[in-house]
């Protein structure tokens, strides 16, 4: 795997023109359009990088882009891939290795969530401040790859108390109201039943969703220091307000873009 990781990295490499890209975003379900904030010098699809997956879900773009956002050269991921698709974990996770090889050291990680807290409401930001792992393979199971990372990583501080922290600054700045809660992920892709909120409601998480905790762990173990932000997409404060479709959490995700994309350019330009 790691020679594919090169590979993939030597590839990308070519269009970075011999500057340091330190900064990689990944953009999750109806987030895809804060890309078009980035002052773009290129843009590659998945399908051109060698070895990488391909995007197959609605809403997820499937291309690279690599450019200027609030001052700072970042790369972004405009879509990403999940374990429900049919990819294996590691698979799910190789950008986030090739990120890393190319020399990114923060990653941002967006994605829409559905509010297993009652309190949250449709359409609100959730800065990420821990996970629940409820994914059947986990990233980093078979042999560990020594030259990214130890055998047994420690996740006590899975998303930096640091870009938390300039995070709630440029949130108040901002006048972006923003709250705090676990991440629970899952296998999808069936949304959740109202027992299975209830049940991680009980087991500690405010929010729930389909991608993210993977990785979270992958770039960790590279010991890469991550931000993670879900858009609140539904609400479990009623039976009605649990329904959702798809075409729901992409519209519910285009609506907060605009506070997304100020608060990832202040944050960022802050770095």
């Amino acid at each position: 795997m790691y020679e594919k990781i090169k590979n993939s990295a030597n590839y990308i490499t070519r269009f970075l023109e011999n500057e340091k890209y330190t900064i990689g975003i990944i953009l999750g379900t109806g987030l895809g359009e804060l890309g078009k904030s980035i002052e773009i010098k290129h843009t590659i699809p998945y399908a051109a990088i060698p070895n990488f997956p391909v995007s197959t879900v609605q809403g997820h773009k499937g291309n690279l882009l690599i450019g200027k956002f609030g001052g700072k050269n970042v790369i972004a991921m405009q879509g990403r891939f999940h374990y429900y698709e049919g990819y294996p974990m590691q698979e799910v996770t190789f950008p986030v290795r090739v990120l890393h090889e190319i020399g990114v050291k923060q990653l941002f990680v967006s994605n829409a969530a559905g509010g297993v807290n009652t309190s949250f409401l449709t359409g609100e930001l959730m800065i990420i401040t821990d996970h629940i792992n409820l994914f059947p393979e986990h990233p980093l199971r078979g042999k560990n790859l020594d030259e990214l990372g130890p055998r047994f990583p420690g996740m006590t501080e899975a998303y930096s108390p640091r870009l938390i922290r300039i995070a709630e600054e440029c949130g108040r700045k901002l006048n972006i109201n923003l709250r705090h809660g676990v991440y629970a992920g899952l296998q999808g892709p069936s949304f959740e039943t109202p027992a299975e909120y209830n049940w991680i409601r009980v087991i500690g998480g405010d929010a729930v969703g389909m991608s993210t905790v993977p990785e979270i762990i992958v770039a960790r173990h590279m010991d890469m220091e991550c931000f993670g932000i879900s858009v609140i997409t539904n609400s479990t404060a009623s039976p009605e307000a649990i329904k959702t479709n798809h075409t729901e959490v992409q519209d519910i995700g285009k609506t907060a873009q605009p506070r997304m994309t100020a608060l990832f350019r202040e944050i960022i330009s802050r770095l």
